[in-house]
């Protein structure tokens, strides 16, 4: 089996051409810049799936009349440090960011708050919004809901998203401690990088419309379903089943959203169900200050040790030491930073052939 060629492009031509293309579909300069740093935070974080290789997506789903790129974001609901945004229908990629905005500001004030987003899109990585709270030495999480592609336990019925959630916590000299993980066995976005790259899938991620286990990504697109996180009964299914459904609760049925198999598509090509109920794609996210438990610094000490103390468990191979969540992507991060972005030519091919549609100059 051939490798797929790469491209390695910077970061800052990457960003330059994702912002114009933002642009191209009536978003504000404000909004293509912040949607276009989601992107490129996934690519720099090695989350390629969630990268600029997304970009197309969100333009089909633009020309589909599905995105509304001059959304008027409002609070359609506030209790105190809590409430709920309706997006406008707008990008999951501004649309989340914002309702993370205002609950940093409202934990400043409260201590904590969580905000529940309803009538928006995909949002990109997860990580990105938890991210945001460590900027004040908060704890940050978020969390989505997806369209369903996922069956839950002892079923083969499509009802749940990949469904992510992500906990981002601060430390002092060591990297934060990220959590970024779909609920089910494996997130689509890896289907779909093995499927760019004709290579199989590992048992236990997917099963074919018959309900068959299948190593062939294909088999997604002809009905087939992904598995929840456990794979099978023996393997403790019904936990990522449970953690899906939280989120699908959480994101979609709290906030007035779309829940279960109602979700949109991301693909533009799908149709959207008839008789929803409720608003687009539901988000959830939120901020605690850890000051309201802990002193700040002492508590990133205590992050520090524990971190190092994890680092430092006994692996079962040599050379494959225990890694602490999110330290390979922050390494990745400053290594792609300098070195670039690199895309496989499929990539590449898609977004030139978005240039050329809008009459953009890009770096391909």
């Amino acid at each position: 089996m051939s490798l797929p060629e790469y491209s390695t492009i910077s970061r800052s031509d990457l960003l330059s051409f994702t912002q114009s293309v933002f642009k191209a579909i009536g978003c504000s300069d404000k909004d293509a810049a912040l949607a276009s740093d989601v992107l490129l935070k996934a690519d720099l974080r090695g989350i390629d799936s969630h990268g600029v290789a997304r970009l197309s997506g969100y333009v089909r789903l633009y020309e589909n009349g599905r995105i509304n790129t001059q959304p008027n974001i409002t609070v359609i609901r506030q209790k105190h440090s809590v409430f709920t945004l309706d997006g406008d229908a707008g990008l999951g990629l501004v649309t989340a960011p914002r309702a993370m905005e205002m609950a940093i500001e409202k934990t400043g004030q409260y201590g904590s708050s969580f905000a529940a987003v309803s009538n928006s899109n995909h949002f990109g990585i997860a990580a990105y919004h938890a991210m945001m709270a460590l900027e004040q030495d908060y704890i940050g999480m978020a969390m989505t809901n997806a369209s369903p592609l996922v069956a839950p336990a002892f079923s083969k019925e499509r009802m749940l998203g990949t469904n992510p959630i992500c906990y981002a916590i601060p430390a002092g000299e060591e990297e934060p401690f990220v959590l970024d993980m779909a609920t089910s066995a494996a997130a689509n976005g890896k289907l779909e990088i093995a499927e760019r790259k004709n290579k199989a899938l590992p048992q236990g991620w997917l099963e074919n419309k018959a309900g068959e286990t299948t190593t062939n990504p294909a088999d997604l697109k002809g009905g087939g379903y992904l598995l929840p996180l456990g794979s099978d009964a023996d393997h403790g299914n019904h936990k990522g089943y449970g953690l899906g459904a939280l989120v699908d609760i959480l994101s979609g049925v709290l906030s007035g959203a779309n829940f279960g198999p109602w979700v949109p598509p991301f693909v533009a090509f799908l149709p959207v169900l008839p008789d929803l109920p409720g608003k687009g794609i539901g988000h959830f996210v939120g901020a605690m200050d850890v000051d309201g438990f802990i002193e700040t610094k002492a508590f990133k000490q205590r992050m520090d040790q524990w971190i190092r103390r994890f680092k430092n468990a006994t692996p079962v191979n040599p050379d494959q030491p225990v890694i602490i969540h999110g330290a390979p992507e922050a390494q990745l991060y400053k290594h792609r930073l300098e070195s670039g972005i690199p895309l496989i030519d499929k990539v590449c091919k898609d977004l030139t052939e978005l240039a050329t549609s809008y009459s953009l100059d890009h770096p391909f």
